[in-house]
């Protein structure tokens, strides 16, 4: 994983907890371990995410966890 990918994944999990009130260390969880979102969608999905809004992203990811049942 290159350091700007790595870069947009924390950007990326941050942007979902501060949405969703929750810790850092929770959505990670949520994004890495119960769903592998992190692994099969944000990081092969990174050259085309990045170039989106924040609200657009965040927004995207919310969409795909209530979809893969890791929120409700």
């Amino acid at each position: 994983m290159s350091k700007s990918a790595l870069e947009f994944a924390i950007f990326c999990i941050e942007a979902v907890a501060q949405r969703l009130h929750l810790p850092g260390n929770r959505v990670y969880d949520m994004l890495a371990k119960q769903s592998d979102i992190l692994n099969t969608y944000l990081i092969p999905s990174f050259d085309v995410l990045h170039t989106q809004s924040k609200q657009y992203i965040v927004d995207d990811i919310l969409s795909l966890m209530r979809e893969r049942g890791v929120l409700s």
